[in-house]
């Protein structure tokens, strides 16, 4: 029997916890079997579940300093890039900055969650302050090489979808491409085994806001932080990792405690136990009030973003206009004011459930194909069914 096209994923680097990666193992469980090129893997400091899967890596990843820190590799990563090499039928790449540049032999799908952010939000991304101001200098030396090797790589992609529609209008902005939006899916799910996190246990009856996000200066915990400075009764427990840790963690006073590197047991404790999800930042999308939400958990969450695409106003969270403290201090009050219908929070959770995802992907994928291909390709990944759902 034809096993039909063979596919092969592609990303930046897999050296961290955040929502692309978990694109990326669902984008695997869509496509068993499927090999993943990046440019470097730092198996600590990402997911367990890439060890059980087929990962290819250039050069850079002999370097070990590289691994645990990969924006020192930015000066290394375009020419890097462009060497490796897909031998598959048909690449799906999930990118923000990186793998769309990788060299295909067949048709190259790019699921896109930001043109990126630091080539083209640098101020945004770096943040301020004088490392900051170092940071922001460097890119900018290098920003007209880069952004033309960007653009063509972005032109060899055979199509692109984005994750969110403010996605969709920032690579119409940048490269002058129209993509069609698919929602990523959320990766944390209820069911499952729930381990308790040591330190917070003590929290756990009474419940606190929680930050789930990495510790960057656009990120804005640093403004959560100071909010909750200011709301002693209340409790706030971030769960995240990233070169603000320390800064973050030395100004908090005692109602805010950090976490790092838990597992998806873990995860679901901590979703599972919290009063409501604070969501800061200005995201390409933004998993984590899907996340929060198939717990039945309301978002306070910045309006902005991908979180325009996945909150419902009064029904799922509520809005707050800036990320300074005052704003949050008063989503805060609001929130607790409410009554919270944990139903319909699972209801609108569930339509970005991954089977959608996956349905629609293969379809995006199937569409790139010959007509002889497809008809091996439909065979053995059987979603012909919702094909015509797929952007």
């Amino acid at each position: 029997m034809d096993s039909g096209p063979s596919i092969a994923i592609a990303h930046d680097y897999l050296t961290q916890r955040g929502g692309a990666e978990r694109v990326v193992l669902a984008m695997a469980r869509a496509f068993p079997g499927a090999r993943i090129y990046t440019t470097l893997y730092h198996p600590e400091g990402t997911y367990p579940e890439f060890a059980d899967l087929d990962i290819v890596v250039t050069p850079l990843n002999k370097v070990p300093f590289l691994r645990r820190r990969h924006r020192l590799a930015l000066p290394l990563l375009a020419g890097a890039s462009s060497r490796v090499e897909i031998e598959e039928d048909v690449v799906v790449v999930s990118s923000s900055g990186w793998a769309h540049g990788f060299q295909t032999r067949g048709p190259k799908l790019v699921y896109c969650h930001s043109p990126a952010r630091w080539l083209y939000l640098t101020d945004e991304y770096v943040g301020t302050g004088p490392r900051a101001r170092l940071k922001s200098a460097a890119v900018k030396a290098l920003r007209a090489p880069l952004e033309r090797w960007d653009h063509r790589a972005a032109s060899q992609a055979d199509r692109y979808l984005a994750n969110s529609t403010v996605i969709r209008q920032r690579i119409a902005d940048v490269y002058g491409i129209d993509a069609d939006v698919l929602p990523p899916p959320h990766g944390v799910s209820p069911e499952g085994d729930r381990d308790e996190i040591p330190g917070i246990v003590d929290w756990a009856p009474d419940g606190y806001h929680l930050v789930v996000s990495r510790l960057l200066p656009y990120k804005n915990v640093d403004q959560v932080v100071a909010a909750f400075a200011q709301l002693p009764q209340d409790r706030l427990l971030v769960v995240g990792a990233g070169p603000l840790r320390e800064e973050l963690a030395a100004v908090a006073t005692p109602n805010v405690r950090f976490v790092q590197d838990l597992s998806d047991a873990q995860m679901r404790w901590a979703y599972a136990g919290a009063t409501a999800l604070i969501a800061p930042s200005r995201e390409d999308f933004g998993l984590t009030p899907l996340e929060a939400g198939a717990f039945g958990k309301p978002v306070l969450a910045l309006r902005a973003g991908g979180y325009l695409d996945t909150v419902r106003e009064g029904q799922t969270g509520l809005f707050f206009d800036a990320a300074v403290p005052g704003d949050i201090r008063a989503a805060v009050g609001a929130a607790r004011d409410r009554g919270w219908d944990a139903d319909l929070i699972r209801a609108h959770v569930h339509t970005f459930a991954e089977p959608r995802f996956r349905a629609l992907l293969r379809g995006a994928v199937a569409d790139l194909l010959p007509a002889d291909l497809q008809v091996a390709f439909r065979n053995r990944w059987d979603d012909s069914s919702t094909h015509k759902e797929a952007p």
